[in-house]
């Protein structure tokens, strides 16, 4: 059977671990060439080790992916060594949990920068490779907190907020150049950053007990589901689906 991905190379942000060294598993096990861009090269080294263990082909390249020297330069030695993408997942990402007046301007920017401007400098990176190739699926980590607010996460919620827009114009910009774009927009999901969220928030009197997301989602997700989800809106079988929120949170935001 040919996977989803097969023939394709897919480059994954903050695809060590979490929701993403999910995704870098399933995308290989769905037959892509998988280049891990990420800050931890002990998790990356550990996340492709896997991958070839269990028959797949990956590579990773250390980078901050904020930062624009180092994007240009893991995009370019993933092109040398798997050849260009035609598969992005914007995925890297982390959170500031404070109470909104406690925040700083440097808090702000730096949020931004990890969760915004990687979105930015990873698709201009990738773009005119898969461009080249014919075209391509971007996918971008957005969340519930793009339309569900919450509280000691303004800063946050400002920031995926602005990848559910960046998700939708990068679509519409590059539809007829055979590009795809959409955002897959995770609920709490069990991984070391949602139980962090969780952990903080209940910290500052937000209620978000077992109980509490039992009401809202049912349950905790699982990053797996997270990049299943990924995979349908990465792979071919999307082909209709552009500038679109996939929400996985078992109906968190329709309640």
């Amino acid at each position: 059977m040919t996977g989803r991905l097969q023939g394709k190379v897919a480059i994954v942000s903050g695809g060590a671990t979490g929701m993403g060294g999910a995704a870098s598993r399933l995308f290989a096990a769905e037959g892509a060439k998988v280049a891990i861009v990420d800050r931890n090269a002990e998790a990356s080294a550990a996340a492709v080790a896997e991958i070839e263990a269990a028959g797949g082909e990956a590579a990773y390249f250390t980078a901050d992916v904020s930062d624009e020297a180092q994007v240009e330069a893991a995009v370019k030695a993933a092109a040398e060594t798997l050849g260009a993408a035609t598969v992005l997942f914007n995925h890297a990402g982390t959170i500031v949990i404070k109470p909104f007046l406690d925040t700083t301007v440097t808090e702000w920017d730096w949020l931004h920068a990890v969760n915004v401007r990687s979105m930015f400098l990873m698709t201009r990176a990738v773009l005119p490779g898969m461009i080249a190739a014919g075209g391509g699926s971007i996918v971008c980590t957005s969340s519930i907190s793009a339309v569900a607010a919450t509280p000691m996460e303004v800063l946050y919620d400002t920031t995926k907020g602005a990848c559910h827009m960046f998700a939708r114009a990068i679509a519409v910009e590059f539809r007829d150049r055979n590009i795809r774009c959409n955002a897959v927009c995770p609920g709490f999901i069990r991984t070391p950053h949602g139980l962090r969220e969780v952990a903080e928030l209940q910290r500052l009197g937000v209620d978000v007990s077992e109980a509490a997301i039992a009401a809202q989602q049912g349950r905790i997700g699982e990053p797996e589901e997270v990049a299943k989800a990924a995979l349908f809106l990465a792979s071919d079988e999307s082909s209709f689906v552009n500038g679109a929120h996939l929400f996985v949170d078992n109906a968190f935001t329709a309640i």
